[in-house]
């Protein structure tokens, strides 16, 4: 599944679940010898919601929460049966999510609303070794400097906004920033331009992964983000290379709300490289 290009393969555990997470997340992410995609994430039991996930990233590193898969989440459980709930709630490893469900004239599901929860600011809890404030001035190993915005969605984030949004730019100056170490858990870079009012676009270099084609977290980093500096409202439209996401930083609640679409590609049965191991 994948939303707005932001691909994973996604298993359902709701029965049993494959053990070696990290190494599986390694073998099916590899798009030449495995099944291809960012990651994998897992759809578990809850005993505190009424589903559970796991991401895993492409390197096998595990991440705290992941918006474009929240909402693939939402379609599959919906459309697979296993709930006829259009309100959902997900737990994660950044707290219990809301999902709000919408299907189409087929009765699949077409967008999902995520309530994502409150940014954080606190530079101990995102984390980010500086001074407590979200602005960061870093220098790169290039020589480059630059000012960024940190924020922490359920994980953490540096937005930079700029008019450069050219591959020197995110591919060279985003793979250096996400391993600086003024972030002691690496980190999501955004780079943003705003192109009018509530209107940004965005390209994202994500932790354990590289470039996507669009990161759900990283999306509503950048929203708040230029909420923060005066480049945009509460309201925003994110152009990513996959398409765009409506953010809403909700002036009442403090939550972030993230609407967009999530599609289904292809179901099968994986077969483990290891011949020891039981096909997925």
């Amino acid at each position: 599944m994948h939303g707005l290009g932001n691909d994973y393969v996604y298993i359902d555990c709701m029965k049993r679940c494959p053990d070696r997470l990290n190494e599986l997340a390694r073998e099916m992410s590899d798009r030449h010898c495995g099944v291809g995609g960012d990651g994998i994430i897992l759809i578990l039991p809850s005993e505190i919601a009424d589903f559970r996930m796991r991401m895993f990233n492409a390197d096998g590193s595990e991440g705290a929460m992941c918006g474009n898969g929240a909402r693939c989440i939402g379609k599959y459980v919906y459309d697979h049966g296993l709930t006829d709930r259009t309100n959902i709630t997900l737990e994660t490893l950044s707290g219990v999510k809301f999902l709000t469900l919408y299907p189409g004239k087929d009765g699949k599901i077409e967008s999902i609303t995520v309530d994502m929860g409150e940014p954080v600011f606190d530079t101990e809890k995102i984390p980010v070794d500086a001074p407590r404030n979200t602005s960061v001035k870093v220098t790169v190993p290039s020589g480059r400097e630059v000012e960024l915005t940190a924020v922490s969605m359920g994980n953490p984030h540096g937005v930079i906004f700029t008019d450069d949004l050219s591959d020197e730019m995110v591919l060279g100056v985003g793979s250096q920033l996400e391993v600086h170490p003024v972030w002691p858990d690496r980190a999501n870079i955004e780079f943003a331009r705003v192109e009018g009012p509530g209107n940004i676009r965005m390209r994202v270099w994500e932790r354990g992964s590289g470039e996507t084609m669009a990161c759900g977290t990283g999306a509503c980093a950048t929203a708040v983000a230029a909420a923060l500096t005066g480049h945009a409202g509460r309201d925003s439209v994110i152009h990513l290379l996959g398409g765009d996401l409506s953010i809403r930083w909700d002036e009442k609640t403090n939550h972030v709300l993230m609407t967009g679409p999530a599609t289904e590609v292809f179901n099968g049965t994986y077969q483990r490289q290891n011949p020891e191991q039981a096909d997925i």
